[in-house]
């Protein structure tokens, strides 16, 4: 590891997020700056960037590794990123837009006294300063209270400025979406009769991690049985085989389902897709730009009114982005529950959704389709609307 000291990059102000937008929010919560913390908006802050060596485990020695992005209200000239140590490894590669760059933290306390010393030369006494309290760690937190400074929790105003995705993470959506729903057809050709829940978890995570994806999850259902943890169940012929899938690209998720059989369907099989799908297609419909939210959710329900197993029936919608669950959140009841901040608000051009609608039938087992849907201005843009039917487990 090498010797890192406070270094200024090469200041570019092409800000790679929605600045406007940005000011505009922390003018409303009357707030001075904000500090990013979190993986996910340390990455839509720096337009991507999240130091490489610990991305997937960031314990260093008795602390932790807590990058820190601070901005300050209409001035991206000022902005701060502080990174681990020995961070120089990549931003001297790839230079960040940020001007003040400090490679010197080997710990969450490290971190705080960077932002504060920024604050305090950046901000008026009085300042309010905007920070991620469910991604400060009580170490950092400590510090940051200890020199004074006025903290609020900005978690909800940072997940607004993510809501609307630009061009070029769409265009990353469009890819990871592909790449999973690809991974999912080529793991349901090759698992065979007998093949345990387990092992087709494990082919799936191969599969996408073959196509460039970071695997996060899979929740896999087999015959029946609705339980969907891996486990030693066998696959047996004439059985169904559900896979929901959650993986990332650049730190943008993607997060589908389809439907797999071993044999042919029968009637009963597609009377039950076709339901789950009447569901989808009937909230997919309202993915345009300055409808209700909550109108999504309110065709949803009614579709499912309509379908013959509607007792067993269920729906969710949810933004989706950096964060499997973010804005826009259209629903009280869902899994995870929060507030349904967004369900009286028209949606907005360039916000992602994953729709879901599944059914649990005693026979035949768990039937879901989820589909990652970008909201448009003219209608909805389905992203990876390949493998909605029943594929053939097998080939």
């Amino acid at each position: 590891m090498n010797d890192s000291s406070t270094r200024g990059a090469t200041l570019s102000l092409s800000v790679p997020f929605d600045q406007p937008r940005l000011d505009a929010l922390l003018d409303a919560a009357s707030l001075d700056a904000v500090v990013a913390t979190s993986p996910h908006n340390v990455r839509q802050m720096l337009g991507g960037h999240f130091f490489f060596m610990y991305a997937l485990a960031d314990s260093i020695g008795l602390s932790r590794y807590l990058p820190a992005v601070a901005y300050r209200r209409g001035a991206p000239e000022e902005a701060l990123y502080v990174g681990a140590g020995n961070e120089d490894w990549a931003t001297d590669i790839a230079p960040p837009w940020v001007g003040d760059v400090r490679n010197v933290s080997w710990g969450a306390d490290q971190t705080a006294e960077q932002v504060a010393d920024w604050c305090r030369a950046r901000l008026p006494s009085s300042a309010r300063v905007g920070m991620e309290l469910p991604y400060l760690p009580a170490q950092a937190y400590r510090v940051l209270r200890a020199r004074g400074l006025e903290i609020v929790d900005a978690t909800q105003l940072l997940e607004s400025l993510r809501a609307v995705k630009r061009p070029h993470e769409l265009d990353v959506v469009r890819r990871a979406s592909g790449a999973v729903v690809d991974a999912m057809l080529a793991t349901f050709a090759l698992v065979r009769e007998g093949d345990t829940k387990a092992e087709i978890f494990e082919r799936l995570r191969r599969e996408e991690t073959a196509r460039g994806l970071t695997f996060c999850y899979a929740l896999v259902a087999a015959g029946a049985e609705t339980n969907r943890g891996p486990s030693p169940q066998s696959l047996h012929a004439g059985e169904i085989l559900s896979l929901d899938s959650g993986a990332t690209c650049d730190g943008w998720v993607a997060d589908l389902t389809r439907m797999a059989i071993l044999g042919e369907p029968t009637a009963r099989h597609h009377e039950l897709l076709a339901q789950v799908d009447h569901v989808q297609q009937a909230a997919r419909a309202h993915a345009v730009a300055g409808t209700r939210g909550g109108d999504l959710c309110d065709a949803a329900h009614a579709a499912i009114a309509t379908c013959e197993d509607r007792a067993h029936m269920s729906f969710l919608a949810h933004g989706t982005g950096l964060v499997t669950h973010e804005a826009p959140r259209l629903t009280a009841t869902g899994s995870p529950p929060y507030p349904a901040t967004h369900a009286e608000q028209p949606l907005e051009a360039g916000m992602v959704l994953s729709i879901e609608s599944q059914v649990a039938d005693s026979e035949v087992g768990f039937v879901k389709l989820e589909d990652t849907v970008i909201v448009g201005a003219d209608g909805p843009e389905p992203v990876a609307d390949h493998g909605r039917g029943w594929n053939r487990i097998g080939g």
